[in-house]
């Protein structure tokens, strides 16, 4: 009798270790799953927080949400993604903004010419614009959501 109630008092003990740490409107992220994400991810950034990570988190939840919305095709969660910020994030970089970036930079280049380097300046700018687009958006859509956080 008394290692059933110290079995059960353990089972009791160890279904508390796992709670939720966020909620994204009806979405739950679990403690487990913020660990098994922050685990992946501190092997590429060792600087990254546990907070990064839950925000991420729940900035991917609210983008795919809205992209189920869109019926995207896609079948994996990442090519939902990419389809997603393809179709709603379209970054326009002028020429004029490339070549300003090339004269403002251009010791950096190393002797190289504007058209030997164009297409990787603009490729930069391109990046540089859709993340603040894609910030933007974010933002838009972590205002009309509710959004709890409970990481202790």
């Amino acid at each position: 009798m008394c290692f059933f109630l110290f079995a059960l008092k353990s089972l009791s003990y160890a279904a508390i270790k796992d709670y939720v740490v966020a909620f994204v409107d009806d979405t739950a992220i679990t403690l487990s799953e913020l660990n098994e994400v922050y685990s992946d991810s501190i092997k590429l950034n060792p600087e990254i927080t546990k907070e990064e990570v839950l925000n991420s988190m729940i900035n991917r939840i609210l983008i795919l949400r809205e992209a189920k919305k869109l019926r995207l095709n896609a079948t994996a969660d990442e090519e939902i993604l990419k389809e997603y910020i393809s179709l709603r994030i379209r970054p326009h970089i002028k020429e004029e903004d490339v070549l300003d970036f090339y004269k403002k930079y251009v010791d950096n280049f190393q002797g190289k010419e504007f058209e030997a380097v164009r297409e990787e300046i603009e490729h930069y700018l391109t990046e540089k614009e859709i993340n603040k687009l894609l910030k933007n958006h974010i933002d838009k859509l972590r205002e009309k959501a509710y959004i709890k956080m409970q990481l202790h």
